[in-house]
């Protein structure tokens, strides 16, 4: 095959042909960009087809001949450049443009046909036998070139192939003059019908080629779509997540907030109604306290369930495990629920605390703490026991821990057990329940459930109407650390008398309702208050006294003004009497927690706001350890 006809197969895909189903007009204008976009090659490979023939015939044929032929050539030639400026002065051409163009250019093509066509019939016979087969290698071999290039146009290829072979054959046919001529043209007839062959099953082929290549265009502009729409669903998603995520931490911050803002005047609403109690010795008067500080108690316990409720819905829990001392955690429930159980006559017991749990220790406190509540809550007579023991028979037979919560209350009916997690459900008794019995929204329950499912520990509950209830949480059991510290024991301190007369109480509170309230009640119950807005205020007392005798407790908030706390003002009171460990109770009005750590390191007892005067007394009676 000769240079030309190589250069003439280099060509791109060729456009596919009219009456191809899938060949709609857009894809017939890039495949005639195709073709444009080879131009150079296809021009290349002629121009080198023309030197060659004006080499080899330019010195045995006519000149007037060879310059004619040699013209038009050169005339077709210029013609398909000016064809490839224009495409590449309009390379983004609209599709009806370069379908005008593509007429152009078929005849163009076809025109080229009729000239290598001609060539044999001008230069058949001259020079020896070796310049005829030449003659025919080179025109064969735009034969074969044009089957990449016009294979999937089968009209164009057979006018092209047609325009060449056909002269061929009939030259070579009618020349008497040469041995086995018609031989010759038998076999360029059987290389006529096997070329068209060759351009029908390569066409087909390309055909397939380009429609798959078609439609892996198509799949893939698809997907860069559909992952275009699904990165900008991602962005629209992760903004979304942000936004509720503020708004939750908003929301979180708003309950908080308003749980503190709001307990303070409860706090001393509950404060002034006991005072009042003890000024005024009228039944009516004393029922109608008992209302206020009932219906203060429930609103307290309202704002803690529906704190803890909005912060585990809107995600703002996270858990931690890590192993836990069950001896420092059950200290601290015995520091928080011992005053209620010594104020109700109720046992309050621990087992099992040499043990050690793998579970996150705030939300395994959380857990214990309102079950203990509930426990103390519905129990009159017995007590409360929480109990921890090694049970085996976990997953691929491991140990894990089993922490229980038993009273001897007033039990629940199997009626009611399916339901006992579910919110706002309070279960129904057989006998009327007490009013201490019915306070809350039925959610203390449905948060030990939510915590429980975040910790991945199993829950259950067992009951007997009129003997009492266990719930029973299961724990992987933990590995205690190489260190550990001792939680301090809670003092027994010598028995003071039946009323607080003559103690001495001092006060510390910056809202001027609650310290009020709280000197009004303590006085009524026969303390020696003296009382305190700012921690300054305890420094400038404490510098200007003269030495005297210790108070007997120490009642402060936690949050006071400039950014001091009650822990500030615990300091500088003990420091005056350090020879005594004098007893105190830290008020706070934030029920988010955090205190209990400080509660054991500081010596303190924790009480949230707002504070029944009854659960205060039977604070400041278990601290000073005498009976309200």
């Amino acid at each position: 095959m000769s240079a030309a006809a190589a250069a003439e197969t280099a060509v791109a895909p060729a456009p596919p042909p009219a009456d191809a189903p899938e060949a709609g007009r857009d894809v017939a204008a890039d495949h005639i960009r195709a073709l444009y976009v080879q131009t150079p090659a296809t021009l290349t490979g002629n121009g080198i087809g023309l030197l060659l023939m004006a080499m080899i015939f330019g010195p045995l044929a006519p000149g007037p001949t060879v310059a004619g032929w040699l013209l038009v050539g050169a005339v077709l030639w210029v013609l398909r450049l000016g064809h490839w400026l224009r495409f590449r002065r309009q390379p983004q051409a609209a599709p009806a443009l370069l379908h005008a163009w593509r007429g152009s250019w078929r005849a163009l093509v076809l025109s080229q046909g009729t000239l290598w066509g001609s060539a044999v019939w001008l230069f058949w016979g001259l020079g020896t036998p070796y310049h005829r087969v030449v003659l025919i290698v080179i025109v064969y071999s735009y034969c074969l070139g044009s089957v990449q290039l016009l294979a999937t146009q089968r009209k164009v290829f057979l006018a092209f192939i047609s325009l060449v072979l056909t002269p061929t054959i009939v030259r070579i046919a009618s020349d008497n003059t040469q041995a086995w001529n018609l031989q010759l043209a038998f076999v360029l007839t059987l290389l006529f019908f096997l070329t068209v062959l060759m351009a029908r099953t390569y066409g087909n082929a390309l055909g397939q080629a380009i429609s798959l290549k078609r439609r892996t265009d198509e799949l893939a502009a698809r997907l860069r779509q559909e992952m275009a729409l699904a990165d900008e669903a991602r962005r629209v998603a992760d903004e979304a997540r942000r936004a509720a995520e503020a708004a939750n931490r908003a929301k979180t911050q708003f309950f908080a907030a308003a749980s503190h803002d709001l307990r303070q005047p409860l706090h001393a609403m509950g404060l002034f109604a006991e005072a009042l109690r003890q000024r005024l010795k009228d039944p009516e008067v004393a029922s109608l306290v008992n209302s206020i500080n009932e219906s203060v108690d429930a609103l307290e316990g309202l704002f803690g369930e529906l704190l803890d409720i909005t912060r585990i819905d809107t995600g703002g829990v996270d858990v931690h495990p890590e192993p836990v001392r069950l001896k420092e955690l059950f200290g601290r429930l015995r520091l928080h629920f011992e005053p209620t159980a010594f104020e109700k006559g109720l046992m309050l017991s621990f087992r099992g605390e040499q043990h050690v749990a793998m579970a996150d220790p705030v939300l395994l406190e959380r857990v214990l703490r309102n079950l203990v509540s509930n426990a103390i809550r519905y129990t009159d007579d017995g007590g409360v026991l929480v109990s921890a023991r090694v049970r085996q028979g976990g997953p691929g037979g491991t140990r894990h821990l089993l922490l229980q919560v038993w009273d001897s209350g007033i039990g629940i009916s199997e009626a009611n057990l399916p339901r006992i997690f579910d919110e706002f459900f309070q279960a129904q008794s057989a006998r009327p329940l007490e009013a201490h019995h019915r306070k809350g929204l039925g959610l203390g329950l449905a948060i030990v459930k939510r915590l429980a499912v975040l910790m991945e520990a199993p829950i259950s509950v067992r009951s007997r109407v009129g003997h009492g209830t266990v719930f029973s949480l299961e724990v992987p059991l933990g590995r205690a650390p190489r260190s550990a510290d001792a939680t301090p024991g809670i003092g027994t301190k010598a028995a003071l008398g039946l009323t607080l007369q003559g103690r001495r109480i001092v006060v510390v509170e910056d809202e001027a309702a609650v310290r009020e309230g709280l000197v009004v009640l303590l006085q009524a119950w026969g303390a020696e208050v003296q009382s305190h807005d700012t921690v300054e205020s305890v420094e400038q007392w404490l510098a200007a006294a003269p030495p005297g005798p210790a108070p007997d407790l120490l009642l402060v908030d936690y949050r006071l003004p400039q950014g001091r706390t009650g822990l500030d003002a615990l300091a500088a009171l003990r420091a005056r009497w350090p020879q005594q460990r004098l007893p105190a109770i830290l008020i706070t009005g934030s029920s988010l927690g955090g205190h209990e750590e400080e509660a054991v390191t500081h010596d303190f007892h924790l009480l949230i706001k707002p504070v029944l005067p009854a659960k205060l007394r039977a604070m400041i009676a278990f601290k000073l350890n005498v009976r309200p």
